[in-house]
């Protein structure tokens, strides 16, 4: 076996591929990294655009779709949806095997919702029911106005990827929601051995911003403590993990087939090239924990990747790192500078697709 097959066999931690595009899923791509051992797939509006706007591959189906007079907007969500939905069933087969604890493909709710709780749980409900397939993930923002709406999704017993957390805090925030929902779904008579959920940490995004802020102190401290932070801080959310889905609250849960929800680390291909290409693989590898991986990452991590329990190997060491960096850096502000940011890259990315399909839409014409 390869190391992404040994790093769920060996360690508990699920490979996922970092990417989604139509052609992965008609030229066999999909299925051969299924192969070699990646266990489920995320996506995000910015991995749609680059998808759509880099081939043909969606062409014909958006000339069908405008012919038939479909929107712009529904016609992007259409094809998103057939991608989705190819997905699913290439992963249904492993999701069946490994009795739900794998085998998902995540869609995002439009990112003009990030600030909007009513309009958010709106449109996962309309995903949940339009994509109908068990192994689906609908992705809400942890924004703080998203925070409600993962408790009532999680409640109604739709699988939710929580993503853009930035912070330790805001992480605790989505770790009350979504034991809160499952409660709440228990309470309603729904099989909360069905409900599935992770948490998604950005994570190099948060070692370019400590970075930046690190060398704009200049220290020789300051300057020791670049490319630390990120891990420090996923370190850490992996211990808040294992103590929160413990104790008496999460045992009565448990009892009656709740999962834990677990934590994710996204944005794992380093930014830096001073930095190892799979540092933040190799550094956060344990068990009931995902890593949704690009693929140039995944190569690497294959090739020389190190492959050996290091997520809870020092946590005292992480909380130290993480005092000695909030010494110097406004931690709290690098979490909502960073949020800012993800939603309106997301936000950016939305709006520049639906530019591009428009002027294909009208070149069809």
């Amino acid at each position: 076996m390869g190391r992404l097959q040994d790093l769920h066999s060996e360690q508990g931690q699920s490979p996922w591929l970092d990417n989604l595009k139509r052609s992965l899923l008609v030229d066999g791509g999909m299925q051969r990294w299924i192969d070699r051992g990646i266990r489920g797939v995320t996506s995000n509006p910015s991995i749609f655009q680059k998808a759509i706007e880099s081939s043909d591959d969606y062409t014909a189906q958006l000339a069908d779709l405008v012919r038939a007079g479909a929107s712009i907007e529904d016609a992007y969500w259409s094809m998103v949806t057939d991608d989705v939905t190819a997905a699913l069933e290439l992963f249904r087969p492993l999701y069946d095997a490994s009795d739900g604890g794998d085998g998902y493909v995540s869609v995002e709710v439009a990112p003009s919702l990030a600030r909007d709780t009513d309009a958010t749980v709106e449109m996962t409900r309309e995903l949940w029911r339009r994509i109908d397939r068990p192994n689906l993930f609908v992705k809400i923002p942890a924004t703080a106005e998203g925070v409600p709406a993962i408790r009532q999704a999680v409640s109604e017993g739709i699988n939710v990827n929580v993503t853009l957390i930035f912070g330790l805090d805001r992480y605790a925030s989505v770790i009350e929601a979504f034991i809160d929902g499952i409660d709440a779904a228990s309470d309603a008579g729904l099989d909360v051995g069905r409900i599935a959920s992770v948490a998604s940490f950005f994570i190099s995004r948060v070692d370019t911003e400590v970075d930046r802020r690190l060398e704009s102190v200049g220290t020789e401290q300051a300057l020791a403590l670049r490319g630390q932070a990120a891990v420090a801080q996923g370190q850490l959310a992996g211990q808040m993990a294992r103590d929160a889905f413990a104790g008496p609250r999460w045992e009565a849960l448990a009892a009656r087939g709740a999962r834990v929800q677990r934590p994710l680390w996204a944005s794992t291909s380093t930014k830096n090239p001073a930095y190892p290409d799979t540092l933040y693989v190799d550094r956060l590898i344990g068990p009931d924990t995902v890593n949704t991986i690009p693929e140039a990452t995944l190569d690497a991590f294959e090739d020389h990747g190190t492959l050996a329990r290091t997520l809870d190997d020092d946590v005292e060491g992480a909380r130290a790192t993480w005092a000695a960096v909030g010494e110097l850096v406004d931690l709290d502000d690098v979490s909502k500078v960073l949020e800012v940011e993800g939603v309106a890259a997301f936000e950016k990315s939305f709006d520049e697709l639906l530019g591009v399909l428009t002027t294909r839409a009208g070149d069809l014409a």
